[in-house]
């Protein structure tokens, strides 16, 4: 089930940004026969087995254009995908705040299987427990799960891209909730780390960060 065409892949190797590949993807996607989920998902496995960069921005738009077809065993597909092609930050991110993060935001009751991915030994599975949730917030579908929950898990995180990834998800809470994440920050001021920490106060006022940071 080759959509990698010859002419595609003269393609990509002229594309230099990630919006770039994401433009070639649309197009590649419109020209795919069989649009079923099963079919999709398909080429999607085939595209990340490649572990090429480029292949795996289209793979992971693919699956995020088949969102109106998500279900509960949807989510075992993209746990895999972390598991076995994901291996950084960029790669958690790009399935994170588009494919994995609109499921989550469909079906909140898969956050309490995010959950577990807190004590993973592979950084970017405990960071994807925290990005995961991001579009939940922004798009205001977040009061069926505990951000918080995730943040006390991971508070004291051993490595940085974890300790930012959950402060991200903090900062975007607080543009929703900025009472309840600075009562957050202040509780936990003297064991939070700092990058977490400055992350998680940039979209607070003035004067929050500065009785904060006192």
């Amino acid at each position: 089930m080759n959509i990698i065409t010859t002419t595609a892949k003269k393609e990509i190797i002229h594309c230099k940004t990630t919006g770039d590949i994401r433009k070639l993807s649309a197009k590649l996607f419109r020209s795919a026969e069989d649009k079923s989920k099963n079919s999709i998902f398909l080429i999607c496995g085939e595209l990340l087995e490649q572990h090429e960069w480029a292949l795996g921005v289209i793979a992971f738009d693919f699956a995020h254009r088949m969102k109106d077809r998500y279900d509960e065993n949807t989510f075992d597909i993209f746990e895999s995908w972390l598991e076995k092609y994901v291996r950084g930050w960029g790669e958690c991110d790009d399935l994170c705040v588009h494919a994995l993060g609109e499921l989550v935001r469909q079906k909140p009751e898969l956050v309490s299987r995010m959950v577990a991915w807190t004590g993973r030994e592979k950084f970017w599975m405990r960071r994807a427990s925290a990005v995961g949730l991001l579009v939940s917030i922004r798009r205001n579908d977040y009061k069926e799960i505990n951000p918080l929950q995730i943040s006390d898990l991971l508070m004291r995180d051993e490595h940085y891209l974890v300790l930012k990834g959950y402060g991200w998800m903090l900062k975007e809470f607080a543009s929703k909730e900025p009472e309840h994440v600075f009562n957050y920050l202040m509780k936990n001021k003297t064991v939070m780390p700092r990058i977490a920490f400055r992350y998680a106060m940039q979209t607070m006022d003035t004067d929050k960060k500065r009785i904060l940071m006192q």
